[in-house]
């Protein structure tokens, strides 16, 4: 049986911790593939136009810093579980008025 000892989890809590890492390790390959998608739609309205897509970077931000937040749960360095079990979060940074291609 888990012994019970001050400060530390319990094998339950620690499998259980497991298991959502699991199911955020396999959101994130999903939301890689989204990303990829997006920066190739972003490049191709940018030669078209000439102009990035404000709604898609807006988009592509909110969902970079998604990803952070799934990285630092999966990694042990944050204690709340991210989107389902949160609110999606708001963009950590701002992104750049203006894109430069130096």
């Amino acid at each position: 049986m888990d012994q019970i000892e001050e400060g530390k989890p319990t094998r339950t809590q620690i499998i259980v911790r497991f298991l959502y890492t699991i199911l955020y390790l396999i959101i994130f390959e999903v939301l890689k593939l989204v990303i990829q998608v997006t920066v190739l739609f972003q490049f191709v309205c940018l030669i078209i136009t000439r102009e990035h897509s404000a709604p898609l970077r807006s988009f592509s931000n909110r969902v970079s810093t998604y990803l952070y937040k799934v990285v630092r749960y999966t990694t042990l360095n944050e204690n709340g579980k991210p989107f389902p079990f949160s609110d999606f979060p708001t963009e950590l940074e701002p992104a750049d008025q203006q894109v430069n291609f130096d």
